[in-house]
């Protein structure tokens, strides 16, 4: 087991954000927090990586507690692309770098380097890496910071929305790459996403969340019409197509 949440619990002002929200990931498990806007999907992405403070529970990883080390240790073993972020003046080049940061003690070295452009040259970003990142779109800056976070190498790589800037032939690309390096390198992703369908495609486990709770955990079979309708709100069939489930609203 690479990351165990249990008893996960945030709120702001004395009210509760989250709630009692516990799962597991193992080498190779891409993971899909899935709800409607409001449930505390980002919040619960935000608990895992520390951005935000327990109000109680624990987050584990590689058996050892998250919550107790330091940041640059912290950068190591998770890997973090938020919905929204701030573009710096650095070129595409040097904003995936930075990724290499937790590693560097004086200099940057030919490793980095290395690494930098093959993860650059993976993502398809060649042909703007001399580019400054304000210059370039969003689905392009989006696809920066996954690069970014690959580039750390963590045991964990945490996504919030990792799509929805992007056209849909680099949705299916990405998730591609992203499932690529997470089962060949015995990592873990977890993953907050609004599509259903694309989550069904790339994910095998999810965490339907509802009202600052898990609602339903589990593989494919989760993502059924009782559950759809319980969270959402949305009649719907479930069919197979060539062995992936899609969801068909009624």
């Amino acid at each position: 087991m690479i990351l165990k949440a249990d008893g996960v619990e945030f709120g702001y002002n004395g009210h509760s954000t989250i709630s009692n929200i516990s799962f597991e990931a193992g080498p190779g498990d891409l993971v899909s927090i899935i709800g409607p806007n409001g449930v505390g999907k980002t919040t619960l992405l935000k608990c895992i990586n520390r951005v935000h403070r327990l109000g109680s529970g624990t987050v584990m990883v590689n058996g050892d507690d998250a919550l107790t080390m330091d940041r640059r240790e912290l950068a190591k073993r998770f890997g973090y692309v938020p919905q929204r972020a701030h573009m710096s003046g650095s070129t595409v080049f040097e904003s995936v770098l930075l990724g290499r940061r937790p590693y560097v003690d004086w200099d940057i070295t030919e490793k980095d380097l290395r690494l930098t452009g093959r993860v650059i040259q993976m993502m398809g970003l060649e042909g703007i890496s001399g580019k400054h990142v304000d210059s370039i779109s969003g689905g392009e800056y989006q696809l920066v910071q996954i690069a970014r976070a690959i580039v750390q190498q963590p045991r964990v790589l945490l996504l919030d929305e990792p799509t929805s800037n992007l056209d849909l032939c680099n949705q299916h690309r990405i998730l591609g790459i992203l499932s690529h390096i997470v089962r060949g390198n015995g990592m873990c992703a977890v993953m907050t996403n609004h599509d259903l369908n694309l989550s069904l495609r790339y994910c095998n486990r999810f965490i339907m969340m509802k009202e600052g709770r898990v609602h339903a955990a589990g593989g494919r079979e989760v993502v059924n019409p009782g559950n759809i309708l319980e969270v959402y709100g949305l009649e719907a069939y479930v069919e197979e197509f060539k062995g992936i489930p899609m969801v068909i609203p009624r």
